[in-house]
């Protein structure tokens, strides 16, 4: 996603992954609806759109006793084609360009590849990894070693972003730990999970419900959730290993029946992949910066993925810190423009790991009830009772506008703030706000034309009375900065209400950095939101020199 950004502003741009291509495990498989607004502002939100499941497959949250038993609990959520048709007349919280979309990572990663190596000033490098690094001051220096063999390159570069994952060897290397909570332990989410890529066709043959995008299974032998990959018989299987079982000892066949006792059916299947991964985590660098080297994604924050916001966390990053790096690299911006990537993303990691905390809290301390599988009165009941609390999990868990649009960066620095107290931030409430520091309020244009489709790919100027307010001065002076400004003139009742100013200058993230009139200071505002009024928070090295 960073290369994508850096590459569309022409920054030349190498990228290197010690994995030989794209992921072949499903991974991450819940992509957000402002995950897919940023595929909209590149171009390609269609193309993710149409992958994963069938259009008309649905993406709701299941609960089962065991996939074949009892169905439990589900909250409905739309298909693909559906979410196409609802986003054009949704209003209030779900006002949005885009909807959510349930498409497993290893689809995403593909589309994400392929148009970054399109890009001229982008170089893409599967199956190498950085094996040294020294912050010389005025540049970083690397070492990049082939994967398998005794090959190396050398590569000095302006800056290096560390999105090699969780266990990091650049955030190690640099002595950058995590804070937070290290390994909760739960009856689920929290400890070591058991994860089976698998084909199985036939479940959809033995299993006499309606299809769902997430499975899970809630009874007192196996606990167990599984997303559909394809819609077609490919699931990603994950289930919690008890006290004594290790992946280890855990031949195939075993691992089958692990996965049949969840169905509660003794169907066949083929196992593609199996893994383990821990649950229970919620952590966050103490920095996200180091001189001229930045970390993102898992390097800089750590998720048990319940609502599915480490993936969508990482995109923002990557969002936030692109158009700030090529706007310094062009000689646009101050380098402090890049310490406010730590400042504005830090605290969102903060909020994005305690929400889902919270979620993987829900489910996890929640215990099935002894007889709770039992076709007797007492297991109706129990059934009905732990259906009420699960229909009302799934949707504190997937309903979550307020986590989706809420995140804000009042206190940044490269924000015109305004002195005025923000509602409470909650994860199922989203009240559109058009003060600085927020994503900008969402409206429809036409039945096809989202508000976000007229803003510029880089600054835009958003004027709601052109002719009395014309902003000209604040474009003179973006222009003379180097800024590149997309004025758009939209004379519109229900936008001036929202927006409540007639001019507003929204950053190439989408974020809202000023808003006012003609009689505020031009020159300050832009010199404000490019950095250029404040001195570096932090040298800009060194940072020591290391080896792997």
């Amino acid at each position: 996603m960073l290369a994508n950004e850096l590459g569309r502003r022409g920054v030349s741009t190498i990228l290197f992954d010690e994995k030989s291509s794209t992921a072949f495990n499903p991974q991450a498989n819940a992509t957000q609806a402002r995950t897919m607004e940023h595929f909209r502002r590149l171009g390609f939100a269609d193309e993710i759109r149409a992958l994963g499941m069938p259009e008309e497959f649905p993406t709701d949250i299941a609960y089962f006793t065991r996939y074949a038993r009892h169905e439990l609990a589900r909250f409905r959520l739309p298909s693909a084609k559906e979410a196409r048709e609802k986003i054009l007349t949704m209003t209030g919280s779900w006002s949005a360009a885009e909807l959510p979309h349930r498409v497993s990572q290893k689809f995403v990663e593909r589309v994400l590849r392929k148009h970054a190596e399109a890009l001229s000033t982008v170089s893409v490098n599967y199956g190498w990894r950085i094996s040294r690094f020294e912050d010389v001051c005025d540049a970083v220096t690397m070492t990049a070693s082939q994967v398998g063999s005794e090959s190396t390159r050398s590569v000095t570069a302006k800056y290096l972003v560390g999105g090699d994952g969780a266990k990091s060897f650049i955030r190690r290397t640099l002595g950058i730990r995590y804070q937070g909570d290290g390994g909760a332990v739960r009856d689920f989410f929290g400890g070591k999970m058991f994860a089976l890529y698998l084909r199985c066709p036939q479940f959809y043959d033995v299993v006499p419900f309606a299809p769902a995008w997430m499975n899970v299974a809630f009874n007192p032998e196996r606990r167990a959730f599984m997303a559909a990959v394809d819609g077609k018989g490919e699931f990603a299987f994950h289930t919690q290993l008890k006290e004594g079982e290790k992946e280890e000892d855990i031949s195939d066949a075993q691992a089958l029946e692990m996965f049949q006792s969840v169905v509660g059916y003794p169907l066949d299947a083929e196992i593609l992949s199996r893994g383990t991964w821990t649950a229970g985590y919620a952590l966050v660098a103490e920095k996200f910066q180091a001189g001229r080297i930045f970390l993102g994604g898992d390097a800089g924050h750590l998720f048990t993925p319940a609502g599915g916001l480490g993936y969508n966390t990482a995109v923002d990053d990557a969002v936030n810190l692109g158009w700030k790096l090529a706007s310094v690299a062009k000689g646009i911006a101050t380098p402090f423009l890049l310490d406010t990537y730590e400042l504005e993303r830090r605290p969102v990691a903060v909020r994005n790991t305690g929400f889902a905390k919270t979620f993987a809290e829900s489910i996890g301390n929640y215990l099935p009830k002894t007889h709770l599988e039992a076709d007797t009165d007492l297991g109706s009941e129990l059934r009905r009772e732990a259906g009420v609390y699960l229909e009302a999990h799934g949707r504190s868990e997937f309903n979550i506008p307020g986590v989706t649009f809420g995140a804000r960066y009042d206190h940044s620095p490269v924000i015109l703030s305004e002195e005025k107290e923000q509602g409470p931030d909650l994860p199922d409430v989203y009240v559109p706000n058009a003060a600085p520091g927020g994503r900008a309020p969402h409206v429809w244009l036409s039945p096809q034309t989202s508000l976000f489709d007229r803003f510029g790919f880089e600054w835009t100027l958003l004027r709601l009375r052109p002719p009395s307010s014309t902003g000209d001065e604040l474009v003179a002076a973006a222009r003379k900065a180097g800024m590149d400004l997309t004025v758009v003139d939209i004379e519109q009742d229900q936008l001036l209400a929202l927006y409540r100013e007639p001019l507003v200058l929204i950053r190439p993230d989408q974020v809202i950095a000023w808003r006012g009139n003609d009689g505020d200071d031009a020159s300050q505002i832009i010199a404000t939101v490019l950095g250029h009024v404040a001195s570096s928070l932090r040298p800009m090295c060194p940072a020591k020199a290391s080896d792997q």
